[in-house]
């Protein structure tokens, strides 16, 4: 399927992207646009932004009910579609957000995205955290939900039952995760009917996971990064003084300039290399398509990956600390240190 005509003359072929293969055999263009603002850019600019970047070449569209912008998005999509862009040659994935993990509340939620992005359909629904705690837009590090708790994995798979319960109803043609550890997702591969399609994952170059990288590759889960480029507008709540900066690691700049692109693409031709996808967002037209280039373009060389590979600093960048259930907790609970799910 070709760009439609109206395309601008710089746009990409999205024959042209790769794709990562599913279990069920469907195609997951391997470069998606996010959509999360980091609660500073508006949900109009977004919402334009997923009308330059189908118009680009994308067809890979990464929401979340939480982002704020899921309605302005579905403008979008109504007019690519009355445009010409088929509706089987996007990939619309969403998320339930933490406190639509009732059993009832899951369905009641993606019925709701579905009627805010204007789609009979999602490609993919993911639970976007495990854990039934939230956060309000615009927090601080220091918010905690009044009723917060750890893991709980009866009431996970409650959630996962409802889940499931969409793909027989024809609202979704996938279900994943998103924030799991490896011994929550062998509890959930254990109990599940459907098992995960996908696991969104935090991966970029200071922080490259191949451990769990490959554990849910050879359990058929595709690993899809977020934060690929070491999430430069992430939230005020999300940093913290000993953060790395990717994009200005000596290695990944020294790449760049060999090649003649901006670090950025360094990261991205790193992470399709691996065979995952990425998720990486913006809202300027030069920089979400030269994303999308990185896609087209020659890979970067094995000496490359090798040298990448020795600057994994182990940097995770969104720790989740408003997640936290307990007072005194450092956000490694969040992530099952020592392989064990914290109470």
């Amino acid at each position: 399927m070709k760009t439609p005509g109206s395309a601008p003359p710089d746009a990409v072929d999205p024959d042209d992207v790769p794709a990562v293969r599913l279990a069920s055999g469907a195609r997951l263009p391997a470069i998606g646009l996010g959509t999360f603002g980091s609660d500073s850019v508006p949900a109009q600019a977004v919402a334009d932004a997923v009308l330059g970047a189908v118009e680009a070449g994308y067809r890979h569209l990464d929401c979340a009910s939480v982002y704020g912008n899921q309605r302005e998005i579905g403008h979008s999509l109504r007019r690519l579609l009355a445009s010409g862009i088929r509706r089987e040659d996007l990939w619309v994935t969403s998320k339930l957000w933490n406190d639509q993990h009732g059993e009832r509340d899951v369905v009641l939620s993606c019925e709701r995205t579905l009627r805010d992005l204007q789609l009979d359909h999602l490609d993919l629904f993911l639970v976007h955290w495990p854990f039934p705690n939230f956060h309000p837009p615009g927090c601080d590090v220091h918010a905690r939900s009044r009723d917060a708790s750890p893991y709980i994995h009866e009431r996970y798979m409650a959630t996962w039952r409802s889940m499931e319960k969409l793909v027989a109803m024809g609202l979704v043609r996938h279900i994943g995760t998103s924030n799991m550890t490896v011994p929550k997702l062998e509890l959930l591969l254990r109990d599940a009917e459907i098992p995960p399609a996908v696991n969104q994952m935090e991966m970029h170059p200071h922080f490259q996971q191949p451990e769990f990288f490959r554990w849910v590759v050879e359990r058929g889960i595709a690993p899809v990064g977020y934060s690929p480029l070491g999430s430069p507008g992430r939230p005020a709540r999300d940093r913290m003084p000993d953060d790395t900066v990717d994009m200005d690691d000596p290695v990944i700049l020294a790449i760049a300039g060999r090649l003649g692109v901006h670090p950025s693409v360094v990261c991205l031709k790193w992470a399709l290399h691996r065979g995952g996808a990425a998720i990486p967002f913006s809202v300027k037209r030069s920089h979400y398509l030269s994303n999308l280039r990185a896609a087209v373009t020659p890979p970067l060389t094995d000496a490359d990956m090798t040298a990448v590979a020795g600057i994994d600093r182990g940097c995770r960048l969104i720790k989740g600390q408003v997640f936290l259930w307990r007072d005194g907790q450092s956000w490694e609970d969040l992530w099952d240190p020592d392989g064990r799910i914290p109470q």
